[in-house]
């Protein structure tokens, strides 16, 4: 009996299952038909097909995001501005290890000829004892690691001149002997002072400066022996204060501080009896003569060790990188400069949506045209980034590299002639 009768409460069981089935199946089609008719009536409020619009929904995502994420580069730009300067003394450590060799022989070395083997015998003297007495007396090393070639060696570009002269002096003469190497080096040294300040004088004359101490002018004097990357820096001191002096007029400076600050940017660089970065031991000879605090800090300031306190100083910074950024002032081999600069072009080409580039100030500015049809402002901003971080990795360049991209939208209406 029991049996009976869980065998009818199973098959009413299952009746109820399927008539409630039956009831779901149908509202979930009423359901599929109201999400339909919706859609379609969306569809035709807005006039777009589901394609069109999931399509607008995708680009508002993208616009989105790409927002987001030159937001995100800009903040972390900010943050590696913090660390930049550590880790730029790093790179700086770096590259100096692997160039060192062949920049300190190329700019402390000056050759001589030796005509022959008796002279070469006389110049080194008994047991060396002539090289010695020399080399005591120029303060330069002699070396004859190359045949037919005498090699003197000094960071004192001073010293070598010295050298040099005396050294051909002796050759000519024939007489080497240390009575005589004594006496033609002091000779030399009192002929290549009297050069150093006629060299001197004219670089004040030249630059409009009349009131200097001679011991100053004397120490401008220098220059003339003194190269930076290839360029005289006597060239590119008078250069450079033509260019500031002009800057000054136009901008209502103060043209003497300016005239004063260019001529003296670099006197650090051929004070060699003490120790210190050229700008420190400029400003230190320069407080010791007593010139105005304000052109002390065109020379303190002129590359950017401290913030700039007058419009003088940013007018000497400026005159100071442009005749040293002006092409052919330095040295650097042709072909070795057509093919970095080619390099960077290429890299900044090789994205999608560039135009034109053009790389200038010696590869280490580089503008960049886009299709404006093609990237939106905020898409320009991550392209300045990654061309940037792409030649960072695959390009030769010298210091910093700063990339500016240019989208440019232009408007043009025609108005009707007047009737």
């Amino acid at each position: 009996m029991v049996s009976k009768l869980d065998n009818n409460d199973l098959q009413a069981s299952q009746l109820n299952l399927s008539s409630q089935e039956e009831k779901l199946l149908k509202r979930e089609k009423e359901i599929e038909e109201l999400k339909s008719a919706w859609e379609e009536k969306v569809n035709q409020a807005s006039g777009l097909t589901q394609e069109e619009a999931k399509k607008i929904v995708l680009e508002k995502v993208e616009k989105e995001l790409t927002s987001y994420i030159a937001r995100r580069v800009k903040e972390a730009e900010e943050e590696i501005k913090l660390t930049a300067e550590e880790k730029a003394r790093q790179i700086l450590v770096d590259e100096m290890q692997h160039g060192v060799t062949d920049i300190v022989a190329e700019y402390t070395v000056s050759s001589i000829k030796i005509p022959s083997e008796e002279i070469k015998g006389k110049v080194i003297g008994r047991e060396g004892r002539n090289i010695r007495i020399f080399e005591r007396l120029t303060g330069v090393d002699v070396s004859f690691e190359e045949e037919g070639e005498i090699r003197l060696s000094s960071f004192d570009s001073l010293r070598r001149e010295v050298a040099r002269r005396a050294l051909e002096k002796l050759i000519r003469d024939g007489r080497i002997q240390p009575p005589r190497i004594e006496e033609v080096v002091r000779q030399t040294k009192e002929e290549v002072e009297k050069i150093v300040f006629e060299a001197g004088r004219g670089l004040c004359d030249e630059a409009g400066v009349y009131h200097l101490s001679p011991d100053l002018v004397s120490i401008l004097g220098r220059f003339k022996f003194r190269f930076s990357f290839g360029q005289n820096m006597i060239v590119h001191t008078l250069e450079e204060t033509k260019i500031g002096v002009a800057l000054a007029h136009e901008l209502k400076a103060d043209v003497e501080v300016v005239r004063l600050g260019c001529l003296l940017h670099d006197i650090g660089k051929v004070i060699t009896e003490k120790e210190g970065s050229h700008v420190q031991l400029g400003v230190e000879l320069l407080k010791k003569y007593d010139l105005p605090e304000k052109v002390i800090n065109c020379v303190a300031e002129h590359h950017e060790d401290k913030p700039f306190s007058t419009v003088e100083s940013v007018i000497t910074w400026i005159a100071d990188a442009a005749s040293g950024s002006r092409p052919g002032a330095r040295y650097e081999a042709h072909e070795d400069y057509v093919k970095r600069m080619t390099r960077i072009e290429e890299i900044a080409k090789s994205f999608a949506g560039v135009a034109d580039v053009a790389a200038y100030q010696a590869g280490r500015e580089v503008l960049v045209m886009v299709k404006p049809e093609e990237i939106s402002d905020n898409e320009a901003k991550v392209l300045a980034y990654k061309i940037a971080q792409k030649l960072e990795r695959e390009a030769d360049y010298l210091g910093q590299i700063k990339v500016t991209v240019i989208r440019e939208v232009r408007e043009e209406v025609t108005l009707p002639a007047e009737s």
